[in-house]
Protein backbone atom coordinates (compact mmCIF):
# COMPACT_ATOMS: atom_id res chain seq x y z
CA UNK A 1 0.00 0.00 0.00
CA UNK A 2 1.48 3.61 -0.64
CA UNK A 3 -1.32 5.20 1.82
CA UNK A 4 -1.68 5.11 5.68
CA UNK A 5 -3.27 6.32 8.50
CA UNK A 6 -1.66 8.49 11.19
CA UNK A 7 -1.40 5.61 13.51
CA UNK A 8 0.69 3.29 10.88
CA UNK A 9 -2.47 1.38 9.85
CA UNK A 10 -4.51 1.39 6.64
CA UNK A 11 -7.68 3.18 6.84
CA UNK A 12 -11.20 1.84 8.33
CA UNK A 13 -13.18 0.14 4.74
CA UNK A 14 -16.76 -0.71 5.49
CA UNK A 15 -18.58 -4.38 4.89
CA UNK A 16 -20.12 -2.65 1.79
CA UNK A 17 -16.80 -0.92 0.16
CA UNK A 18 -15.08 -4.66 0.52
CA UNK A 19 -17.48 -6.30 -1.21
CA UNK A 20 -17.96 -3.93 -4.18
CA UNK A 21 -14.03 -4.30 -4.07
CA UNK A 22 -13.79 -7.77 -3.68
CA UNK A 23 -16.50 -8.28 -6.69
CA UNK A 24 -14.77 -6.03 -9.08
CA UNK A 25 -11.09 -7.99 -8.14
CA UNK A 26 -13.00 -11.58 -9.21
CA UNK A 27 -14.18 -10.02 -11.92
CA UNK A 28 -10.59 -9.26 -13.24
CA UNK A 29 -9.49 -12.48 -12.15
CA UNK A 30 -11.68 -14.56 -14.30
CA UNK A 31 -11.66 -12.47 -17.33
CA UNK A 32 -7.25 -13.45 -17.23
CA UNK A 33 -9.35 -17.18 -16.58
CA UNK A 34 -8.29 -17.63 -13.02
CA UNK A 35 -10.40 -20.34 -11.06
CA UNK A 36 -11.79 -18.48 -8.10
CA UNK A 37 -13.04 -20.54 -5.14
CA UNK A 38 -14.44 -17.84 -2.70
CA UNK A 39 -15.59 -19.26 0.61
CA UNK A 40 -19.39 -18.54 1.06
CA UNK A 41 -20.72 -18.19 4.79
CA UNK A 42 -24.52 -18.70 5.31
CA UNK A 43 -25.90 -17.40 8.93
CA UNK A 44 -23.20 -17.23 11.46
CA UNK A 45 -22.29 -20.58 11.87
CA UNK A 46 -18.88 -20.84 10.25
CA UNK A 47 -18.35 -24.80 10.26
CA UNK A 48 -21.89 -27.61 10.17
CA UNK A 49 -20.29 -30.70 9.49
CA UNK A 50 -17.13 -32.81 11.73
CA UNK A 51 -14.07 -32.27 10.03
CA UNK A 52 -14.79 -27.86 10.13
CA UNK A 53 -15.91 -28.04 13.43
CA UNK A 54 -12.88 -30.21 14.72
CA UNK A 55 -10.34 -27.91 12.48
CA UNK A 56 -11.94 -24.07 14.24
CA UNK A 57 -12.27 -25.70 17.19
CA UNK A 58 -8.73 -26.56 17.58
CA UNK A 59 -7.61 -23.41 16.53
CA UNK A 60 -9.26 -21.74 19.09
CA UNK A 61 -7.83 -23.98 21.43
CA UNK A 62 -4.14 -22.36 21.56
CA UNK A 63 -3.41 -19.02 23.24
CA UNK A 64 -0.94 -17.83 20.55
CA UNK A 65 -4.31 -16.83 18.38
CA UNK A 66 -7.07 -16.00 21.00
CA UNK A 67 -6.87 -12.54 20.71
CA UNK A 68 -6.73 -12.28 16.50
CA UNK A 69 -9.54 -15.16 15.62
CA UNK A 70 -12.31 -12.55 16.89
CA UNK A 71 -11.87 -10.40 13.78
CA UNK A 72 -10.69 -13.32 11.27
CA UNK A 73 -14.49 -14.89 11.68
CA UNK A 74 -16.11 -11.31 11.39
CA UNK A 75 -14.25 -10.92 8.31
CA UNK A 76 -14.93 -14.59 6.79
CA UNK A 77 -18.54 -14.75 7.15
CA UNK A 78 -18.78 -10.80 5.54
CA UNK A 79 -17.02 -13.06 2.57
CA UNK A 80 -14.22 -11.08 2.83
CA UNK A 81 -12.37 -14.38 1.46
CA UNK A 82 -12.56 -14.23 -2.05
CA UNK A 83 -10.29 -16.91 -3.19
CA UNK A 84 -9.04 -20.11 -1.46
CA UNK A 85 -7.11 -22.79 -2.67
CA UNK A 86 -6.08 -25.73 -0.83
CA UNK A 87 -2.91 -27.84 -2.37
CA UNK A 88 -0.24 -30.12 -0.36
CA UNK A 89 0.76 -28.39 2.53
CA UNK A 90 -0.03 -24.63 1.89
CA UNK A 91 -2.81 -22.95 1.95
CA UNK A 92 -3.32 -19.51 -0.73
CA UNK A 93 -5.80 -16.80 -0.36
CA UNK A 94 -7.27 -13.44 -1.17
CA UNK A 95 -8.86 -11.48 1.73
CA UNK A 96 -11.15 -7.85 0.65
CA UNK A 97 -10.14 -5.54 3.51
CA UNK A 98 -8.56 -1.90 3.18
CA UNK A 99 -7.10 -3.54 0.19
CA UNK A 100 -7.14 -6.76 -1.59
CA UNK A 101 -4.09 -8.63 0.24
CA UNK A 102 -2.67 -12.37 -0.35
CA UNK A 103 -2.44 -14.65 2.07
CA UNK A 104 -0.12 -17.57 2.36
CA UNK A 105 0.40 -20.25 5.11
CA UNK A 106 2.44 -23.23 5.05
CA UNK A 107 1.79 -25.98 7.26
CA UNK A 108 4.53 -28.98 7.60
CA UNK A 109 3.94 -32.29 6.78
CA UNK A 110 2.94 -34.62 9.85
CA UNK A 111 5.71 -36.66 11.18
CA UNK A 112 5.40 -40.29 9.92
CA UNK A 113 5.60 -42.21 13.06
CA UNK A 114 2.47 -39.66 14.25
CA UNK A 115 0.36 -41.00 11.22
CA UNK A 116 1.14 -44.79 11.55
CA UNK A 117 -0.06 -44.83 15.05
CA UNK A 118 -3.24 -43.00 14.00
CA UNK A 119 -3.73 -45.37 10.94
CA UNK A 120 -3.01 -48.49 13.57
CA UNK A 121 -5.33 -47.00 16.15
CA UNK A 122 -8.12 -46.19 13.63
CA UNK A 123 -7.70 -50.18 12.36
CA UNK A 124 -10.56 -51.70 11.89
CA UNK A 125 -12.74 -48.81 13.45
CA UNK A 126 -13.71 -46.32 10.28
CA UNK A 127 -16.11 -48.78 8.22
CA UNK A 128 -15.82 -47.02 4.77
CA UNK A 129 -14.62 -44.58 2.65
CA UNK A 130 -17.93 -42.48 3.37
CA UNK A 131 -17.94 -42.81 6.68
CA UNK A 132 -14.71 -40.97 7.12
CA UNK A 133 -15.27 -38.09 5.06
CA UNK A 134 -18.77 -37.89 6.67
CA UNK A 135 -16.61 -37.76 10.12
CA UNK A 136 -19.27 -40.71 11.21
CA UNK A 137 -17.29 -42.88 13.36
CA UNK A 138 -17.00 -43.48 17.17
CA UNK A 139 -16.17 -41.51 19.87
CA UNK A 140 -12.86 -42.96 20.40
CA UNK A 141 -12.29 -42.27 17.08
CA UNK A 142 -12.52 -38.97 17.24
CA UNK A 143 -10.70 -38.53 20.13
CA UNK A 144 -7.65 -39.94 18.65
CA UNK A 145 -7.91 -37.69 15.33
CA UNK A 146 -8.41 -34.46 17.35
CA UNK A 147 -5.66 -34.83 19.61
CA UNK A 148 -3.67 -31.75 20.40
CA UNK A 149 -0.68 -33.46 20.26
CA UNK A 150 -1.18 -37.13 18.69
CA UNK A 151 -3.86 -35.96 16.29
CA UNK A 152 -3.76 -35.23 12.67
CA UNK A 153 -4.85 -31.44 13.23
CA UNK A 154 -1.46 -29.61 13.15
CA UNK A 155 0.00 -27.29 15.94
CA UNK A 156 0.99 -23.75 15.86
CA UNK A 157 4.50 -24.34 15.84
CA UNK A 158 4.11 -26.59 12.52
CA UNK A 159 2.22 -23.68 11.03
CA UNK A 160 3.90 -20.82 9.08
CA UNK A 161 1.90 -17.67 8.49
CA UNK A 162 2.23 -15.02 5.91
CA UNK A 163 0.27 -12.35 5.23
CA UNK A 164 0.68 -8.39 2.37
CA UNK A 165 -0.73 -6.36 4.67
CA UNK A 166 0.56 -3.58 7.31
CA UNK A 167 0.07 -5.74 10.54
CA UNK A 168 3.18 -6.74 12.06
CA UNK A 169 1.61 -9.52 13.91
CA UNK A 170 2.05 -13.06 12.06
CA UNK A 171 -1.62 -14.03 12.65
CA UNK A 172 -3.78 -10.88 11.32
CA UNK A 173 -7.36 -10.85 10.42
CA UNK A 174 -6.90 -11.52 7.00
CA UNK A 175 -4.91 -14.93 8.04
CA UNK A 176 -7.35 -15.23 10.34
CA UNK A 177 -10.23 -15.37 8.15
CA UNK A 178 -8.36 -17.48 5.85
CA UNK A 179 -8.16 -20.03 8.48
CA UNK A 180 -11.93 -19.59 9.49
CA UNK A 181 -12.01 -20.60 6.24
CA UNK A 182 -10.25 -23.69 5.83
CA UNK A 183 -12.93 -24.69 8.12
CA UNK A 184 -15.79 -23.93 6.12
CA UNK A 185 -13.98 -25.58 3.16
CA UNK A 186 -13.23 -28.86 4.83
CA UNK A 187 -17.33 -29.13 5.11
CA UNK A 188 -17.54 -29.73 1.47
CA UNK A 189 -13.93 -30.89 1.23
CA UNK A 190 -12.77 -32.79 3.96
CA UNK A 191 -9.89 -34.76 2.11
CA UNK A 192 -8.36 -31.36 1.85
CA UNK A 193 -7.44 -31.47 5.64
CA UNK A 194 -4.78 -34.60 4.69
CA UNK A 195 -3.98 -32.93 1.82
CA UNK A 196 -2.19 -30.08 3.64
CA UNK A 197 -0.83 -32.85 6.36
CA UNK A 198 0.85 -35.02 3.24
CA UNK A 199 -1.30 -37.91 3.77
CA UNK A 200 -3.59 -40.29 2.04
CA UNK A 201 -6.50 -40.34 3.60
CA UNK A 202 -7.74 -43.58 1.85
CA UNK A 203 -4.74 -45.50 4.13
CA UNK A 204 -7.42 -45.11 7.28
CA UNK A 205 -9.70 -47.29 5.49
CA UNK A 206 -6.89 -49.75 3.66
CA UNK A 207 -5.85 -50.31 6.89
CA UNK A 208 -8.95 -50.73 8.42
CA UNK A 209 -9.95 -52.90 5.86
CA UNK A 210 -7.37 -56.20 6.43
CA UNK A 211 -8.65 -58.90 8.32
CA UNK A 212 -11.47 -57.02 8.69
CA UNK A 213 -13.65 -57.99 5.37
CA UNK A 214 -17.30 -59.27 5.85
CA UNK A 215 -19.19 -59.81 2.91
CA UNK A 216 -20.75 -56.59 2.16
CA UNK A 217 -17.12 -55.13 1.48
CA UNK A 218 -16.53 -58.09 -1.24
CA UNK A 219 -17.84 -57.66 -4.70
CA UNK A 220 -21.38 -58.43 -5.83
CA UNK A 221 -20.72 -61.10 -8.02
CA UNK A 222 -18.44 -63.43 -6.22
CA UNK A 223 -20.55 -63.78 -3.01
CA UNK A 224 -23.11 -66.56 -4.72
CA UNK A 225 -21.56 -68.59 -6.99
CA UNK A 226 -24.92 -69.72 -9.35
CA UNK A 227 -26.16 -73.15 -10.25
CA UNK A 228 -25.66 -76.74 -8.17
CA UNK A 229 -23.47 -78.76 -10.13
CA UNK A 230 -23.70 -81.82 -7.77
CA UNK A 231 -25.04 -83.90 -10.38
CA UNK A 232 -21.94 -83.54 -12.87
CA UNK A 233 -18.99 -83.14 -10.18
CA UNK A 234 -19.87 -85.50 -7.63
CA UNK A 235 -20.23 -82.31 -4.81
CA UNK A 236 -22.40 -82.12 -2.23
CA UNK A 237 -24.15 -78.75 -2.08
CA UNK A 238 -26.96 -78.04 0.87
CA UNK A 239 -28.20 -75.12 -1.50
CA UNK A 240 -31.31 -75.27 -4.07
CA UNK A 241 -30.57 -75.34 -7.62
CA UNK A 242 -31.70 -73.45 -11.30
CA UNK A 243 -31.61 -75.92 -13.89
CA UNK A 244 -31.29 -73.71 -16.28
CA UNK A 245 -28.18 -72.78 -14.30
CA UNK A 246 -26.66 -76.07 -14.57
CA UNK A 247 -27.16 -76.39 -18.30
CA UNK A 248 -25.57 -73.42 -18.38
CA UNK A 249 -22.68 -74.86 -16.14
CA UNK A 250 -22.32 -78.04 -17.87
CA UNK A 251 -22.30 -76.17 -21.66
CA UNK A 252 -19.09 -74.20 -20.31
CA UNK A 253 -17.45 -77.16 -18.49
CA UNK A 254 -17.93 -79.65 -21.73
CA UNK A 255 -16.80 -76.52 -23.95
CA UNK A 256 -13.29 -76.17 -22.42
CA UNK A 257 -12.61 -79.90 -21.96
CA UNK A 258 -13.34 -79.82 -25.87
CA UNK A 259 -10.92 -76.78 -26.70
CA UNK A 260 -8.03 -78.15 -24.41
CA UNK A 261 -7.83 -81.49 -26.29
CA UNK A 262 -7.95 -80.95 -29.77
CA UNK A 263 -8.96 -84.01 -32.34
CA UNK A 264 -7.89 -84.47 -35.50
CA UNK A 265 -10.59 -85.76 -38.35
CA UNK A 266 -10.28 -89.56 -39.58
CA UNK A 267 -8.35 -89.74 -42.76
CA UNK A 268 -8.67 -91.95 -46.27
CA UNK A 269 -5.26 -94.15 -44.44
CA UNK A 270 -6.03 -97.41 -42.57
CA UNK A 271 -5.08 -97.37 -38.89
CA UNK A 272 -4.11 -100.34 -37.02
CA UNK A 273 -5.92 -101.71 -34.02
CA UNK A 274 -3.08 -101.23 -32.01
CA UNK A 275 -2.68 -97.37 -32.78
CA UNK A 276 -6.60 -96.28 -32.77
CA UNK A 277 -6.22 -98.08 -28.74
CA UNK A 278 -3.54 -96.23 -28.11
CA UNK A 279 -4.80 -92.77 -29.33
CA UNK A 280 -8.14 -93.83 -27.65
CA UNK A 281 -6.29 -94.80 -23.98
CA UNK A 282 -4.19 -91.43 -24.20
CA UNK A 283 -7.40 -89.54 -25.19
CA UNK A 284 -9.29 -91.09 -22.17
CA UNK A 285 -6.55 -90.44 -19.74
CA UNK A 286 -6.59 -87.29 -20.81
CA UNK A 287 -10.24 -86.32 -20.49
CA UNK A 288 -10.75 -87.69 -16.98
CA UNK A 289 -7.18 -86.22 -15.55
CA UNK A 290 -9.07 -82.79 -17.05
CA UNK A 291 -12.40 -83.53 -15.51
CA UNK A 292 -10.71 -84.23 -12.12
CA UNK A 293 -8.63 -80.88 -12.44
CA UNK A 294 -12.18 -78.85 -13.20
CA UNK A 295 -13.76 -80.65 -10.67
CA UNK A 296 -11.34 -79.86 -7.93
CA UNK A 297 -11.29 -75.78 -9.00
CA UNK A 298 -14.77 -75.56 -8.44
CA UNK A 299 -15.15 -77.86 -5.65
CA UNK A 300 -12.34 -75.71 -3.94
CA UNK A 301 -14.72 -72.17 -5.09
CA UNK A 302 -17.71 -73.74 -3.81
CA UNK A 303 -16.35 -74.61 -0.73
CA UNK A 304 -14.75 -70.57 0.09
CA UNK A 305 -17.96 -69.22 -1.13
CA UNK A 306 -19.68 -71.09 1.51
CA UNK A 307 -17.84 -70.85 3.87
CA UNK A 308 -17.73 -67.03 3.77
Amino acid sequence: MSWKSSWGYAPYVSVAERKKQAAKKVTQLKKKGEDIQPICIEGRTISKTFWGKAWCKHLEGFSDYENRLPRGRTYVRNGSVIDLKVKAGEIKALVSGSSIYTVEIKINPIVNTKWETLVKECSGKIESLIELLQGKFSKGVMEVITDCDKGLFPSPREIKLNCSCYDWADMCKHVAAVLYGVGARLDTRPEDLFLLRYVDHKELIAYAGSGHLSGKNLPQDNQKLTGDLSALFGIDLEEDVDPSEIKKEVKQVKNKEKNSIPIKKQTAKKRTLTSSTSRSKKENSAMVLKKKETQKKIKKTLIKKKGE
